[in-house]
């Protein structure tokens, strides 16, 4: 692993709980055939890219209004990487949802860094003790397959799997846009369980407020961040670059959004391919999404 994200400690000096451990996961449910492994880079390259802000941690952040932790003591951790291996996929869900649990019974608030969009299956599996609790996916895609090639785990199914876990309240679907491996059958299965869809343009033309207005006040949510929900002028080391994607400030606006309407229970951050990325913007992109979903989470109140 390279050096830490913003070079955070693994635990608190003074032996306190964190608000926040940020933990990486590079493989999940890889399907038959496929790699997985350019994904697997992809935390260690959010690491790598912060690490010109980590001496900056006190300093002003006009992102967040103030300093990343508010003039207040350190209180994220970077617990590195949990080890998953390319094709030990049982293994690879058993490990995140494990991990995933372990940080909730602290309590602190789990930040995954995958890997490609199957890590997420786990990660929300393990908020079965946790809920009940909301989805803010943000996403090019709806990820409704039931199965693909026999892998009913692989990365086009997470919000379906979602769909089926009896602590998920809810989901909104925003920053849909162009097509993708989702048919009439999936769009009707999604709009049956009653997931409300917020493409790109409506953001564009509305703001995020349309989106956020159907996350309950006062709910918990999991965000579930696809890098690929990015412009690809802004994001373009992702594996299906699509125009017409959010801006950067729409990203952090609909974080900083959420967490005045509602309170960030857990959050991924997925899809992230460092072999098509570009001089490294895609990589400080994400560093700087994972900057603003940390300041959110420390002025929550509770």
């Amino acid at each position: 692993m390279t050096a830490s994200f913003l070079g955070l400690p693994d635990r608190l000096t003074d032996g306190g709980m964190p608000r926040a451990v940020i933990f990486g996961a590079g493989h999940g449910s890889t399907y038959p055939g496929k790699d997985s492994s350019g994904h697997a880079l992809a935390a260690d390259a959010i690491r790598a890219a912060s690490q010109g802000d980590a001496p900056l941690l006190e300093h002003w952040d006009f992102d967040l209004g103030g300093p990343l932790f508010d003039g207040k003591p350190v209180c994220c951790v970077d617990a590195g990487d949990i080890a998953t291996r390319l094709h030990d996929n049982a293994g690879n869900r058993a490990r995140i949802e494990a991990k995933t649990r372990e940080v909730l019974s602290l309590p602190a608030v789990p930040i995954l860094l995958g890997g490609d969009d199957s890590v997420v299956i786990p990660f929300l599996a393990g908020f079965a003790d946790h809920g009940p609790v909301w989805i803010l996916q943000v996403d090019a895609h709806i990820d409704w397959r039931d199965e693909v090639h026999g892998e009913r785990y692989g990365y086009s199914s997470p919000m379906r799997r979602a769909s089926e876990m009896p602590h998920v309240a809810g989901m909104v679907q925003v920053g849909l846009r162009s097509v993708g491996s989702a048919r009439r059958t999936e769009i009707e299965a999604a709009r049956h369980y009653g997931s409300r869809f917020v493409t790109a343009r409506e953001v564009h033309a509305q703001g995020v407020g349309t989106a956020l207005q159907h996350i309950p006040e006062g709910a918990r949510v999991v965000v579930t961040f696809d890098c690929d929900s990015l412009d690809p002028g802004i994001m373009p080391g992702v594996a299906a670059r699509t125009p017409g994607g959010l801006s950067y400030t729409q990203a952090i606006d609909l974080i900083a959004g959420l967490g005045k309407r509602a309170k960030i229970a857990g959050f991924d951050l997925v899809e992230l391919y460092p072999p098509a990325d570009i001089d490294g913007l895609s990589a400080l992109t994400a560093a700087r999404l994972l900057v603003n979903v940390i300041g959110t989470i420390v002025r929550q109140i509770g």
